[in-house]
């Protein structure tokens, strides 16, 4: 995939622009950069300023590093010259995370705290601990309670401060919906699927993932057209397993990280749950567990559907199977179109391995939904589909 700005230039500039961000919010510090830490979305950094651990992390005009190095941007000098603009701007993405950690603090959730922000670059305190996923693999009897206990946490998101700051200044480029809009509408979408996966699939390979790509996301973009179950709540926007880590232990509450607080429906947080644990389980599968992990996602699922009418269950159980899709779309072709000379993380290096067999769970699911299927039997079947992938 063509690509318009180096690695290595782009890791250059983005540290030395966490450099000086420190030396601006804590002058007279020394500021010492650690170990990078692989992303495919912002530039991760470990840095001690005076000592003091932190995470930094720098956005470039708040897109992906993929959509930066493919020239979605314009050229690397385009993007370098509006990049000082943009991270001077209050509403630039990271200081509204920054914002968005200050109103869940307050808000009474568990949250990474913000040590500073500025110079398009947000400064985090570490919180250590296994995640969600870490959990989930060392415990797969406990997927349920786990997953439970995670959106449980999350009422606080309907707390005035919360609301407040999330109607203010919501970050919704982190939305599942708007990153599948923006991905493959149009000519545009048309031309990045042209050449996904070129830079690390074998040939024969890319072309077989391609059709069924392409077959999935024509699907999705008809099945997204269905009214929404209700009105739009405060949502966390973007949660991950990974970003949600338990520093005191399974049996106490989690702390969250990297928010993306907008409104959206109700279904759209346990989707991307549901969608990343599974993706997680195809990629790594664990040598027993699988049963089990996948038996804790249903029993999560059933417990979201227990307070509702027969009907309303069935619209619920609908969307969430769409917008599992879609995110799983999203990122397994973000990982696909990512330059070679960008380091993924490890999880998407494992995921690109296993890639026919995501792709095939994306085709019949989305074969079932366009099907109309009873919505019980296609989350049945879903689950099912699930568990061939994580065994082929």
């Amino acid at each position: 995939m063509t690509t318009v700005v180096d690695a290595t230039v782009l890791s250059g500039f983005c540290a030395g622009q966490i450099q000086h961000a420190a030396s601006l919010l804590w002058p007279g510090e020394e500021a010492v950069l650690g170990a990078h830490a692989p992303s495919v979305t912002g530039y991760v950094q470990q840095i001690e300023v005076g000592g003091w651990p932190l995470f930094a992390k720098h956005s470039l005009l708040g897109v992906s590093l993929v959509s930066v190095m493919r020239g979605s941007c314009g050229s690397w000098e385009k993007v370098a010259a509006e990049q000082s603009a943009y991270a001077a701007s209050p509403t630039s993405l990271l200081q509204r995370e920054a914002a968005q950690l200050d109103a869940l603090a307050a808000g009474g959730l568990a949250v990474a705290r913000a040590a500073g922000c500025g110079g398009g670059v947000l400064f985090t305190e570490p919180v250590t601990g296994p995640t969600l996923a870490d959990l989930v693999f060392k415990s797969p009897r406990q997927t349920g309670e786990l997953l439970g206990r995670t959106l449980n946490a999350l009422d606080v998101l309907q707390r005035p401060v919360v609301v407040e700051q999330a109607d203010r200044a919501a970050i919704t480029e982190r939305g599942i919906d708007a990153t599948f809009r923006r991905k493959f509408n149009g000519i545009s979408g048309r031309a990045y699927l042209d050449q996904l996966g070129s830079a690390r699939l074998e040939e024969r390979t890319q072309n077989g993932i391609a059709i069924l790509v392409r077959q999935v996301i024509a699907r999705l973009l008809k099945l997204r057209l269905a009214p929404a179950l209700g009105p739009a709540q405060v949502l966390y926007g973007d949660l991950k397993p990974e970003h949600v880590l338990f520093p005191d232990g399974p049996d106490e509450l989690p702390v969250f990280i990297d928010p993306g607080l907008q409104r959206g429906p109700a279904h759209a947080d346990a989707a991307k749950l549901v969608s990343r644990t599974v993706l997680s389980l195809i990629a790594a599968p664990p040598p027993e567990g699988a049963t089990a992990i996948l038996d804790g996602i249903d029993a999560f699922v059933q417990e979201q559907l227990r307070p509702m009418r027969r009907a309303t269950g069935g619209l619920y159980l609908r969307q969430l199977l769409m917008t599992w899709l879609m995110d799983t779309t999203n990122i397994t072709t973000t990982y696909l179109s990512a330059p070679v000379g960008l380091p993924l993380p490890e999880h998407a290096g494992a995921v690109i391995e296993r890639i026919e067999a995501v792709c095939t769970l994306l085709d019949r699911v989305s074969a079932l939904l366009t099907a109309d299927a009873e919505p019980a039997a296609s989350w049945r079947l879903a689950l099912n589909q699930a568990a061939k992938a994580a065994t082929r």
